[in-house]
């Protein structure tokens, strides 16, 4: 039976050009508002691989996101996003994309199309079985993940997808599918939209929970932050003073002279018990 891609089926609406904006985005806001409880369905998966990506982690394994196009660039997104919010090194989850950092800004022509493009920049990373490999792509189809996944897998590394499609060739090569079924794009085909915005929650689902089951996160609190700019260094020393009860003017020497909040809370309690 052939694979239909339910992502690529027509727009639930017609005749987009002759609508007012208010009704534009009265539809839109109808259409994002099925994301959240099609991701909702997804959770017992994404369950499955978190519990399974921790435990790597732990032992020195690493996270890579694969993708073309929006689900790529979504893939970079977040893995950028770890170093400042948890303070863990860039090496840690990766994004890569097809066609490299140029595809961020611009499509490069035929870049997806490669079968053994994403095992060849997987192998650059030197990729060994404590890893995990997640392929994202709406269609479920993109050969450059596909073929990445379906090696990956040979080599007894742990696979997992994200796509907007049941039973596709993706989820096939991946030991943990998530299936994130958000019907017909409003636009026709064009996956930035839906299953971009579910891509991204499910993105931000895995390693916010990865990051606080490895303890990056104290309380409700992003104790290991990077501190980059005066908002979040307020935002630390304000940590610092709910934590100890100290002045505003200690808390932020404390931050300054520690690096994070993690380091200042520690040595702080560590002191005042010798």
């Amino acid at each position: 039976m052939a694979f239909v891609k339910i992502s690529e089926q027509p727009s639930l609406y017609n005749d987009l050009e002759k609508k007012s904006v208010k009704e534009l985005l009265e539809d839109i806001n109808t259409e994002d508002q099925k994301v959240a409880l099609a991701v909702k369905k997804a959770i017992p998966q994404i369950e499955k691989l978190v519990t399974q990506i921790v435990p790597r982690m732990k032992r020195g394994g690493r996270i890579f996101y694969l993708g073309a196009g929006t689900s790529g660039r979504l893939g970079v997104l977040d893995a950028s996003e770890i170093p400042p919010t948890f303070g863990m090194p860039p090496t840690l989850v990766i994004g890569l994309i097809a066609g490299g950092d140029t595809a961020l800004r611009n499509p490069v022509e035929n870049a997806e199309d490669d079968l053994e493009k994403g095992w060849q920049e997987l192998l650059e990373h030197h990729i060994d079985t404590k890893d995990i490999v997640v392929g994202i792509a709406a269609s479920g189809t993109t050969p450059y993940v596909v073929g990445a996944l379906h090696i990956a897998r040979e080599h007894g590394i742990l696979t997992a997808c994200i796509t907007s499609n049941p039973d596709s060739p993706m989820a096939a090569e991946s030991d943990i599918p998530i299936e994130m079924i958000v019907g017909p794009e409003f636009v026709t085909g064009s996956s930035r939209m839906k299953s971009g915005t579910g891509q991204k929650m499910i993105l931000n689902m895995i390693t916010t929970s990865v990051m606080i089951r490895l303890g990056r996160v104290k309380g409700n609190k992003m104790i290991n932050m990077q501190l980059t700019n005066k908002k979040l260094v307020d935002r630390g020393t304000r940590m610092i003073v709910d934590e100890l009860g100290v002045d505003y003017g200690k808390a932020r020497t404390l931050l300054m002279m520690h690096g994070s909040v993690k380091n200042a809370i520690d040595n702080y309690r560590g002191n005042a018990k010798e």
